[in-house]
């Protein structure tokens, strides 16, 4: 099958998803709960907004990422190419997602890490939305969509976390010089940063 009879198949598909018994159903309930939010069941400081009080917390790309489960265009987010040292926070209700330390050039123009923070940060969720079953990456504290997880990671985990950079905001480690940041209990930063290694 070429590209355009690709695309001509898969726009004809997006198109009918809505009558489709079953799948239209799922995208309704699927965006109706990222755009209230919540994260861990039974969390005490889960973050809940309506989508009114979410539309006027973010910006227009992060509500469409965060919120309706978006994707940036590759090499156009923020911070995929950025190597300084630091944490990066969910832009959704600050919570701390990934360490500087597990980000890599995966050469995919998301940034990339081959680990979360925690997995009580990071939750992984089953999405079989657009024909495709993939695990999709969610902030555990207010649901916001992040990206996708995928097998072609490098050591040590080989797992490639690939994160829309507008979900998330940056902080350099020198911002946060007497700052307390809400990590894991005992998260201790891998030792070495890899930056470099390229895939």
């Amino acid at each position: 099958m070429d590209r355009r009879t690709f695309l001509s198949a898969s726009l004809g598909a997006i198109a009918l998803a809505p009558f489709t018994p079953g799948v239209g159903a799922w995208m309704v309930a699927h965006t109706a709960h990222a755009a209230e939010g919540g994260g861990i069941p039974g969390r005490k400081d889960k973050v809940v907004r309506t989508e009114a009080q979410w539309r006027e917390a973010l910006s227009p790309d992060q509500f469409r990422i965060l919120r309706e489960q978006g994707t940036e265009r590759a090499f156009t987010g923020p911070n995929w190419d950025n190597t300084a040292d630091g944490y990066y926070l969910c832009a959704g209700c600050d919570l701390p997602l990934y360490d500087s330390r597990t980000k890599y050039k995966s050469g995919t123009g998301w940034p990339s890490f081959w680990d979360a923070i925690g997995t009580d940060h990071v939750a992984e969720r089953d999405d079989s939305s657009w024909f495709m079953r993939r695990t999709e990456l969610v902030c555990n504290r207010c649901g916001g969509h992040l990206g996708h997880v995928f097998s072609d990671g490098p050591p040590p985990t080989g797992r490639r976390h690939c994160i829309n950079g507008h979900a998330m905001r940056f902080v350099p480690i020198a911002a946060l010089a007497g700052k307390k940041l809400d990590l894991p209990k005992g998260y201790t930063r891998p030792g070495t940063p890899t930056q470099e290694p390229s895939r």
